[in-house]
């Protein structure tokens, strides 16, 4: 298990979601726009002739961070990664976006990390996957990514700005929705197949870059939509600002 890779993928997510909390949105979108093009021109050009210095620098920065697919010429995750941020920043309202980056952050190395531990208990493997869903991946992975999320987003939500009224619907309500953002994002992690459904190499003859269905792109988004979701079912406001630096 790579220890390393998992505490930087928690890292980057936390850093994303201070940074949309902070920075002004018509800044913050257009800055990763650039980072996921760069990244992207990146990927598709690393492997061709006389852009090989590319990979190698990749190599050489990242090491064995890399998984053996991103080695063979499938896109790291790197590019689903500021992709997710960057769409889940321009498709939701700040908050739910910084939440559904928090929950890429903690969800997903989580879920691994309890899957993995847990893979001797059979029964809670999905194995084949049901049509696809969480294939060779495991419910209990699912309730430990989910669980892990819950002492963060519970933290998040009861330092944020309430004003004189206080949270809506008090203790419960905080707790209710800091256990059901987890979920969300546990479940949107689950719910991408190991390993990843990935495009045909040609489409009518066309050759098509190597694209595939990445939890770093799925989870942020779920996890933003359904923050709007469960706020909008607890009765919450969609604009509510949290502290300032998250946190405290």
């Amino acid at each position: 298990m790579n220890f390393q890779r998992k505490i930087l993928h928690a890292s980057f997510g936390l850093f994303f979601a201070t940074l949309n909390h902070i920075v002004p949105r018509n800044r913050f979108v257009p800055g990763m726009t650039i980072l996921t093009s760069a990244t992207l021109l990146m990927e598709l050009l690393r492997y061709r002739k006389y852009f090989g210095w590319m990979n190698d620098a990749l190599h050489f920065v990242l090491g064995s961070q890399l998984r053996k697919h991103e080695m063979e010429g499938k896109f790291t995750g790197s590019f689903y990664y500021f992709l997710g941020v960057t769409c889940t920043a321009y498709l939701f309202p700040k908050t739910a976006a910084s939440m559904g980056m928090a929950q890429l952050a903690l969800a997903d190395p989580s879920a691994s990390y309890f899957g993995r531990q847990t893979r001797h208990i059979y029964w809670s493997r999905i194995e084949g996957g049901l049509g696809g869903f969480g294939r060779n991946k495991g419910i209990l992975g699912f309730l430990g990514g989910a669980l892990f999320c819950f002492p963060y987003n519970f933290r998040v939500f009861s330092v944020a700005q309430w004003g004189a009224k206080g949270i809506p619907g008090g203790q419960v309500s905080l707790l209710a929705v800091s256990l059901a953002l987890g979920f969300a994002g546990a479940f949107a992690d689950l719910a991408v197949p190991t390993p990843a459904v990935t495009m045909p190499n040609k489409i009518c003859g066309v050759s098509v870059p190597p694209f595939h269905i990445d939890d770093n792109f799925v989870v942020p988004i779920f996890s933003g939509w359904a923050c709007t979701k469960i706020f909008e079912h607890v009765g919450w406001p969609q604009g509510l600002e949290l502290a300032k630096n998250i946190l405290f």
